[in-house]
């Protein structure tokens, strides 16, 4: 390979996805890269061409950005969980509005009048109530420990994966992300294993003991932890959870899996409960939610009650409406506007997130929902409407590849006076607008913050029929 090729005197421009930032030179080549935050000059080393865009590194400073900051985080970089920690929350918030407005007018061609200023986190720290760490024998370097020249041992690690490696994992001592609980909860349990010669995984040989820990918390004070093993070793496995349980008292679930698998996939892995009950409780506003290990609920509760109120007061409820929730994981959006409609029909794909529905609708006494099991496209159908009635509102919240075109047909066909559109991705979400776009207004965007310090943008669009 050639000598690779720099950059000179790159102006960084904005922010993109996936973390990266966008740079300009000075003729007109455009360069993704990391670590830099818009308003630096620096030089790049070019690295990867993929479609015509180049990526690279900084390597050389001419000018840091005004809005730079020291990251609270001591392993943001080296961890990569966080991607802008070290530039101002304010300047992130702008940029993720911009992301919204470019991908609005790129590729729906909606006027940026219906987009509302992006909705920010009260706090930008300690709001994820989910966080999974991994366990591995190969402990990742930190770039302090490189620089230093010391010779390093192989230690073991519990933490995160740095971006792009599977088999390393960051050592981690405080996360910003989650309540300062959880770091008592993960340093404890390194400690235990470490004094008590418990092995740590090995994802290249698949060997080892301990494999992953995750630990949940909600707004109300409960918390779960799940230990995940390699093998069965019924001894050491009591005596680490006792530990843990004798340590902290205020558990209200410890769980364990054993999972001899390849992949770390938990969805078709069976739970034992150890100690507590098999689950715990969240709140959004009145309801109440039973969360268990497998559950898919939203990371940030308090920007999720927000986001909520967001979408029940654009679907504007009389208390007559039919209203469809598409995609509906667990149900908690169908759940929040149910005290305002005449029926709420859920559909989701996953099995398990039905479940937990029915669950949760029979805990808060939601008795006008029902819930479905299968693909939107399969089981959004005339037969459905004429069970249940015909929409006069559909929320519509799906992953981020979006709804598939026959999903976008069959909305526009039964033709509701109004569609809730809730997006993770702009660009996916800007796509089926476009497609909407002879049979539906975009009234007004609010995009909402959910994940800070990430490129994750989450955004509420209302469109009125035409």
């Amino acid at each position: 390979m050639g000598k690779q090729k720099v950059l000179e005197g790159v102006e960084v421009i904005g922010l993109a996805h996936k973390g990266l930032a966008i740079g300009k030179c000075n003729t007109g080549q455009v360069v993704f890269m990391s670590e830099a935050v818009p308003g630096d000059r620096v030089d790049v080393r070019l690295v990867r061409k993929k479609k015509g865009v180049w990526t690279g590194v900084p390597i050389h400073y001419h000018k840091y950005s005004p809005f730079r900051k020291d990251p609270k985080c001591k392993h943001f970089y080296d961890c990569g969980g966080c991607k802008w920690q070290h530039f101002e929350y304010s300047e992130q918030l702008l940029h993720k509005e911009i992301i919204v407005r470019d991908a609005l007018q790129r590729i729906a061609k909606i006027d940026v009048k219906t987009l509302l200023p992006i909705l920010g986190a009260p706090d930008p720290y300690f709001y994820r109530n989910k966080m999974e760490y991994s366990f591995s024998r190969l402990r990742w370097k930190t770039q302090a420990e490189i620089q230093s020249g010391r010779k390093l041992e192989r230690a073991p690690a519990l933490g995160f994966h740095p971006p792009g490696f599977f088999d390393k994992v960051v050592d981690i001592e405080n996360c910003w992300l989650q309540n300062s609980h959880a770091d008592a909860i993960r340093n404890f349990v390194r400690t235990y294993a470490l004094e008590n010669n418990y092995s740590f995984f090995n994802p290249q040989t698949h060997e080892g003991f301990l494999r992953n820990l995750i630990i949940r918390n909600s707004s109300i004070g409960e918390w779960m932890v799940s230990l995940v093993f390699h093998h069965d070793d019924p001894p050491k496995i009591d005596a680490i959870l006792a530990g843990l349980t004798n340590e902290f008292e205020d558990l209200n679930s410890v769980q364990y899996v054993i999972n001899t698998k390849k992949n770390d996939s938990l969805f078709d892995q069976k739970f034992h409960l150890y100690h507590g009950k098999d689950h715990i409780v969240e709140k959004l506003g009145k309801l109440k939610f039973r969360i268990g290990p497998k559950s898919f609920f939203q990371t940030n509760s308090k920007q999720a009650e927000r986001l909520y109120e967001i979408a029940k007061a654009y679907c504007n409820l009389t208390g007559e409406e039919v209203l469809y929730d598409l995609y509906s994981g667990i149900g908690s959006i169908a759940m929040f506007v149910a005290d305002q409609c005449k029926a709420v029909i859920g559909i989701e794909e996953i099995e398990a997130a039905v479940q937990d529905a029915k669950i949760n609708a029979r805990l808060n006494e939601l008795r006008n929902i029902s819930f479905y099991c299968g693909d939107v496209r399969q089981v959004l159908t005339d037969e459905l409407f004429q069970k249940h009635g015909h929409p006069d509102v559909i929320i519509t919240d799906p992953p981020r590849g979006g709804m598939h075109e026959n999903v976008v047909k069959h909305i526009c066909k039964c033709h509701p006076l109004r569609v809730v559109y809730i997006s993770c991705n702009p660009a996916t979400q800007a796509r089926d607008l476009a497609m909407m776009a002879d049979h539906y207004t975009v009234d007004k965007i609010q995009p909402v913050d959910m994940f800070p310090h990430t490129s994750h943008i989450e955004n509420v669009a209302l469109l009125i029929r035409r």
